[in-house]
């Protein structure tokens, strides 16, 4: 079955030791494209040189809103520069987060804006970390909406349906992470958000090395592209659909969205 990562970390200090590995293992479990997020300056350019390397994989490019605070005065100008490299597909990870202090809301929210902007010029979509920050997020999509079209994705979705049915009325994408399986109560509306969106704009992703899926979580302590495949099962019997159905879907999904 083909599968799109789209959203991974592979530039992280974890995949350092084995990274050529688990791109082997990917491949082997049908993940025929990696989205390499950066969340800094450094990430983004080490993304792009992963994509460089390997034509399994493309890069998106951005400040991440937990490291806007530490940004040094060029980083901005260097995520500018990269965006129109043709191996970058994507602007982001962006967004606001006030789970978090480590960055001002006022600033988080001068770089979310920053990144819309970059990626309506370069008719790039963008990726939308959000946490806690649901109304915030939702102003700030609004007014880049009041712009102009825009495309877009709600990255590792674990907000609420009212969020996910104002993004789709956008017209952006909804992506599901490894936190989608997880059983405990607290996710199951969650679950039924997945269950709801509509076919044509579901995403599915590892945010590797994070959010390990069901049910590897508590038997291996890093993420990676190959398990998506637990969470693309998990979205589908949520779905009522076919793994197989599921997994074509969401790589058409995909490739639309990043123009692949």
């Amino acid at each position: 079955m083909p599968y799109i990562d789209t959203h991974a970390h592979l530039d992280d200090e974890q995949f350092d030791a084995d990274r050529h590995e688990v791109i082997a293992r990917c491949r082997q479990a049908g993940v025929e494209v990696i989205l390499s997020v950066g969340i800094t300056a450094d990430s983004s350019e080490a993304a792009v040189r992963l994509a460089e390397s390997d034509k399994t994989i493309y890069a998106a490019v951005g400040i991440q809103p937990n490291y806007c605070a530490e940004a040094a005065p060029d980083d901005w100008d260097r995520i500018v520069a990269l965006a129109s490299h043709p191996r970058v597909i994507a602007v982001g990870e962006t967004g606001l987060d006030r789970h978090w202090d480590f960055t001002p809301l006022e600033v988080q929210q001068d770089y979310f804006d920053r990144h819309l902007r970059l990626a309506a010029r370069h008719d790039l979509p963008f990726i939308v970390h959000c946490r806690e920050a649901e109304a915030e997020v939702a102003t700030m999509l609004r007014e880049a909406a009041g712009r102009g079209s825009m495309r877009g994705v709600m990255h590792a979705f674990s907000s609420d349906q009212p969020l996910a049915a104002e993004c789709l009325a956008m017209g952006l994408y909804v992506s599901f992470a490894g936190a989608v399986t997880y059983k405990n109560k607290k996710f199951n509306p969650l679950r039924e958000v997945a269950a709801g969106v509509p076919d044509d704009r579901i995403l599915v992703e590892t945010d590797s090395p994070y959010l390990v899926p069901h049910p590897l979580r508590g038997k291996q302590k890093r993420n990676e592209p190959a398990n998506i495949v637990h969470t693309a099962r998990c979205l589908a019997d949520l779905r009522g659909c076919y793994p197989e159905t599921f997994a074509a879907q969401t790589t058409a999904n995909a490739r639309r969205l990043f123009g692949l």
